[in-house]
C-alpha cells in the first residue's frame, strides 16, 4: 500500500482580518523549509473574509487553502451561509466539516455533517471530517462508540472509491484549547478504531488509505510525538497555528519526520 499523505492544517477559527492574514502568509513564507518534503501538504484555513486574500498570497507557495465550514446547498435563501461552489471559486481545495465547535455552539449534527461531506465531494473539495468525544463520554467508556457513530453517520452513502478524497481529523473535544493533549496511547487507540471503522464501511484497502489527523492542543513541543505514531497522518492545529514562527516550527518537524 502506498504511503498516506501527511497533512498539517492550520485552523485559524475566528482570528485575523484580511490584512493580518496577508501579513501572516508573508512572514510564514520566509520561515518555510528550504527543501520541503513532497510527502507533506500544508493547509491554511482562514475565516471566510480572508479566503481570497490568502489564496492570492499563497499562489507561489507550497500551501493549500481550506475553508472552516460550508453549507450543503449550492445556493439559495440561507442568509449568512457560504456554499461549496463559492469556496471553490475563492481558491479552496479543502473544507473542514463537523468541527466540535460547530456541533457545540451551532447545533451541527451528524446528519448535517453528512450533507456537507457530500456537497464537498460533489464539487471536488476534500472534506476534513472532524470526530471526537467529550471528556464525559471518555470517562463513561463511550469513546469508541461515539467515534464509530460519528464516522458511520457522516460517511453514510459515501462510496469506498471516495476514500482518497476524504480526510478525517480525530479531535477529542476535551483536548481542544485545553493545553491537555491526548497521550500517544490515547491517540493511537482512537486512530486505530477510526481506521477499523472505515475498513468496516469500505473494506481494508480503502480504509487503509484514509488519512487520519490528530487535533487538540498540538504544539511545536509535542507534534513530533504525535507524528511518530504510525496511524497519525498529520495534525489539525488551532492556537499554535496563529503565530507564524510557532506554525513554522511545527512544519519543520513534519518535514523532518516525513
Amino acid at each position: 500500500m502506498a504511503q498516506r499523505q501527511r497533512l498539517i492544517v492550520g485552523n485559524w477559527k475566528m482570528h485575523k482580518t484580511t490584512s493580518e492574514a496577508q501579513a501572516f502568509v508573508k512572514q510564514l513564507a520566509g520561515l518555510l523549509p528550504k527543501s520541503p518534503s513532497a510527502g507533506v501538504t500544508i493547509i491554511l484555513a482562514p475565516p471566510f473574509t480572508a479566503l481570497s486574500a490568502v489564496a492570492d498570497a499563497i499562489k507561489s507557495l507550497p500551501i493549500e487553502l481550506s475553508a472552516q465550514d460550508a453549507h450543503w446547498e449550492d445556493l439559495g435563501a440561507f442568509t449568512g451561509e457560504v456554499s461549496v461552489p463559492m469556496l471553490k471559486n475563492a481558491g479552496c481545495r479543502y473544507v473542514i466539516v463537523g468541527h466540535s465547535e460547530r456541533r457545540r455552539y451551532f447545533g451541527e449534527t451528524d446528519a448535517t455533517v453528512n450533507k456537507k461531506v457530500g456537497a464537498a465531494l460533489r464539487h471536488g473539495l476534500r472534506p476534513i471530517l472532524c470526530v471526537g468525544e467529550t471528556w464525559e463520554q471518555r470517562s463513561n467508556g463511550e469513546t469508541k462508540q461515539v467515534l464509530s457513530s460519528q464516522l458511520t453517520d457522516a460517511l453514510s452513502g459515501i462510496e469506498k472509491d471516495r476514500a482518497d478524497d476524504i480526510v478525517v481529523a480525530y479531535e477529542p473535544v476535551w483536548a481542544i484549547g485545553s493545553g491537555r493533549p491526548a497521550t500517544a496511547e490515547e491517540a493511537l487507540d482512537a486512530h486505530r478504531h477510526i481506521r477499523a471503522t472505515a475498513a468496516t464501511l469500505w473494506g481494508q484497502e480503502a480504509g487503509g488509505r484514509l488519512p487520519i489527523l490528530y487535533g487538540g492542543s498540538v504544539t511545536p513541543d509535542n507534534i513530533g510525538e504525535f507524528l511518530a505514531i504510525r496511524e497519525v497522518d498529520g495534525a489539525l492545529i488551532g492556537g499554535a497555528c496563529l503565530d507564524p514562527a510557532q506554525f513554522a516550527k511545527i512544519l519543520a518537524v513534519a518535514h523532518t519526520n516525513s
